[in-house]
C-alpha cells in the first residue's frame, strides 16, 4: 500500500462540533453572541476564574495588552528573536521599539540573563515566548518584572495546556495571550484569547476589541478610546467549545506522542547523528510541537525537501525576526544574536497532531535518521 502524505500538523474537528457549527449557522446569530460568552466563561473557569476575553486572533491580543499597559512611542519592549514575526510586529504597531535578547541554546526560549541585561530606563514591558509550548522559568521572569516595574505580556500562543510548577499557564501572571489558529492544540479556525489579572483591564479590552464602543440600555452608545475590529464570531467560538472540551485528552495524547518520539530516536541519536532533540520536559510543556535542530553540515531546505519526497511534512518555526528586511531597516544585523541565528537557521518542526499514531512517529523517525545518515 502506498503511504499517504503525513503533514506536520492537522486539526481534528469531530462531527459533534461540525453539527454544532451548522446549528449556529441556522440560528441566524453568527457574529459575537452567546457562544462567545460561553467560550469565555469556560476559559475563565479553566484559568481559575480569571477574566478572559476572546478575539479574532492571538496577534491582536498582544497589541491590545500593550495598549492597555500604556506602551507607545519612546518605550521599549523586550522579546525573543525566535518567534512568529507577529510577536515583534505588535510592538511596532503601538509605536514602541522592539528590543531582542538572545535565546537559551537548550530550551530555545528567551535567555532570562540576557533579557535582564537588555533592560534600560526606556523598557516598559517584556513579551516572553513559550516556544513549542514550553514556558520559561516563570518565577524568575516575574521576579525580574517586579524588580524593574515592568508589565509582562506572555506570548503563550502555543502554550494552552502547559503549566508551571503545577499551575496552568494563564492561571497566574499579568497579561497572558493564547492563539487558537488552525495549527494550535485547540483551534477556532482563527482566533485567540487574553487572560487578565483584573476586571478593569478586561473591560477596557472589550472597548479595544470593537471600535472603543460602550453600550448602555437599548440605545446608549459611547466611544472614548480608539478601538479596532477584533471580535470573535459565534461560529469560531463554537469550534472552540468543541475543541476545548477535549483539552485534557489532547494534551495527554501529545505528551504520549512526544514520549514515543524520544523512545524511537533513542538515547544515542544526538551523538550518532549530530542533531539536537528538544528538552524532554513532561512536567511543564504541552508539546505543541516536536522540533529538532539539524547539524550544520546539512541545509534545512535540503532536509525538508528529502522528507517531503518521503511524503512527510515539516515546518520551520522560526526564522530569526531581526534578520527580516523590516527589522534590518531598524538597525538589526547578523551576528547580534548568534544563538538565535544558529537555531533559527537549523530548527525543523516534525509532525505532531492529535490524529497521529505511534506508527506515524516511527515512520518520521526512520525517515529523519535515513536522511541524516546520507549527509
Amino acid at each position: 500500500m502506498t503511504e499517504s502524505f503525513l503533514p506536520f500538523t492537522r486539526p481534528t474537528i469531530d462531527e459533534a462540533t461540525i453539527a454544532a457549527v451548522a446549528d449556529v449557522l441556522r440560528s441566524g446569530w453568527i457574529t459575537s453572541g452567546p457562544k462567545v460568552q460561553l467560550f469565555e466563561t469556560q476559559l475563565s473557569a479553566y484559568f481559575g476564574g480569571r477574566p478572559v476575553r476572546a478575539f479574532n486572533s492571538g496577534t491582536c491580543t498582544m497589541e491590545i495588552a500593550l495598549r492597555i499597559a500604556g506602551i507607545g512611542p519612546g518605550d521599549e519592549v523586550i522579546t525573543s528573536p525566535i518567534s512568529w514575526v507577529a510577536t515583534a510586529n505588535v510592538i511596532l504597531e503601538v509605536g514602541a521599539t522592539p528590543v531582542f535578547a538572545d535565546i537559551d541554546p537548550i530550551t530555545h526560549n528567551i535567555d532570562l540573563n540576557r533579557l535582564e541585561s537588555a533592560i534600560t530606563p526606556r523598557t516598559k514591558a517584556i513579551i516572553p515566548v513559550y516556544l513549542a509550548g514550553l514556558p520559561v522559568d516563570m518565577d524568575r521572569l516575574y521576579a525580574i518584572a517586579r524588580n524593574h516595574g515592568l508589565r509582562v505580556v506572555e506570548d503563550a500562543a502555543q502554550a494552552l495546556g502547559a503549566s508551571w510548577r503545577g499551575q496552568r499557564i494563564g492561571a497566574f501572571g499579568d497579561f497572558v495571550s493564547f492563539s487558537f489558529q488552525a495549527n494550535k492544540n485547540i483551534t477556532t479556525s482563527e482566533g485567540g484569547c487574553l487572560v487578565f489579572s483584573n476586571a478593569e483591564e478586561a473591560t477596557l479590552a472589550e472597548k479595544y476589541r470593537l471600535q472603543g464602543v460602550t453600550r448602555t440600555g437599548f440605545d446608549g452608545i459611547e466611544v472614548d478610546v480608539l478601538g479596532g475590529k477584533f471580535n470573535m464570531t459565534d461560529i469560531a467560538a463554537t469550534i472552540g467549545l468543541g475543541q476545548f472540551a477535549q483539552i485534557e485528552t489532547i494534551t495527554t495524547k501529545r505528551q504520549d506522542l512526544a514520549r514515543h518520539y524520544f523512545a524511537a530516536f533513542g538515547t544515542d541519536f544526538e551523538m550518532k547523528y549530530g542533531a539536537q532533540l528538544p528538552v524532554a520536559d513532561f512536567e511543564h510543556s504541552n508539546w505543541h510541537m516536536f522540533q529538532i535542530v539539524l547539524p550544520d553540515r546539512i541545509k534545512r531546505a535540503d532536509f525538508m525537501a528529502q522528507l517531503a519526497a518521503l511524503k512527510i511534512g515539516t515546518g520551520c518555526h522560526y526564522p530569526p525576526i531581526h534578520l527580516f528586511k523590516l527589522y534590518r531597516a531598524r538597525g538589526f544585523t547578523e551576528g547580534m544574536f548568534p544563538t538565535a541565528e544558529r537555531i533559527g537557521r537549523q530548527i525543523v518542526t516534525l509532525p505532531m497532531f492529535n490524529a497521529m499514531t505511534e506508527g506515524d512517529v516511527d515512520r518520521v523517525v526512520n525517515a529523519v535518521k535515513s536522511v541524516l545518515q546520507q549527509e
